[in-house]
């Protein structure tokens, strides 16, 4: 690990003007990725600035039929949430099996979102639910913010601060998970609501994504059978020591499968 400068800021804003003042800087979430990849020297910042003691962005509220979640907001707390099992229990499932109990009580839906690994849980709930992202600057659509690998549309120094996520008529989210990290070698999740459905994949590609065939059997027919016959095609999916294209574009048809049974139970 390559030396830094540590700064803890007292609010949003001073966390902010310290990152925009070098291009170097980076801001420190949950860390459950970033203090990995510092250590192995695959990124070195020049300043980490720290956002935990940020109560600001740490919060879950109900917001217009769906919840609005601060960045800073744990795993753990989204799972356990009250307003958000209520709203929409998916979202509480998923987080809740994020990763094991360290990841859960130190990772960040924020942290989660501006890092895009390719394999995170919380990309499918936000393309599933259509959500929006909340920054220092402007508000993103959730359809619009995944751009690539590792890739946001997030600028240099922007800043997420909260996102609200649309409660759905019914939703559920399924993964066939790696046993030893518990990322999503291909997670789905389905969205219903009222008629139109959403399906967002992650796990299969270098980031989340929707299917569209998916999307259209399901708001014709919400139910299982409406896509055990559809073929995902492999071009451009992932390849790895987990899993090959073919198996992935596989998975993603037994995922959405798996995931509209669940929404009807």
């Amino acid at each position: 690990m390559h030396a830094f400068q540590y700064h803890r800021p007292s609010s949003a804003k001073d966390a902010a003007s310290l990152v925009g003042k070098n291009s170097e800087s980076r801001f420190l979430a949950g860390g459950q990725s970033l203090v990995q990849a510092m250590k192995l020297r695959l990124s070195s910042p020049s300043d980490l600035v720290d956002l935990g003691s940020l109560k600001e962005l740490s919060f879950v509220k109900a917001s217009g039929g769906g919840v609005e979640i601060g960045a800073m907001t744990r795993h753990a707390d989204v799972a356990s949430s009250k307003d958000v099992q209520k709203a929409i229990p998916a979202l509480a499932a998923l987080a809740g099996n994020i990763g094991d109990r360290q990841v859960r009580n130190m990772g960040t839906l924020g942290g989660s979102l501006a890092n895009n690994d390719p394999a995170a849980d919380y990309p499918a709930a936000v393309l599933g639910l259509g959500a929006t992202i909340t920054t220092n600057k402007r508000k993103i659509e959730g359809d619009k913010f995944f751009t690539g690998l590792y890739e946001t549309a997030l600028e240099p120094g922007e800043l997420i601060t909260s996102v609200s996520f649309p409660a759905p008529k019914r939703a559920a989210y399924m993964k066939f998970k790696n046993p030893a990290s518990r990322f999503a070698i291909v997670g789905v999740f389905v969205a219903d609501f009222g008629g139109k459905v959403r399906v967002a994949v992650t796990g299969a590609g270098p980031c989340a994504f929707r299917q569209a065939d998916m999307e259209k059997a399901l708001s014709a027919k919400f139910a299982p059978d409406a896509v055990a016959n559809i073929k995902v095609k492999s071009d451009g999916l992932n390849n790895d020591l987990h899993a090959s294209p073919e198996y992935r574009a596989h998975l993603i048809t037994v995922m959405t499968k798996r995931a509209a049974e669940a929404a009807l139970k």
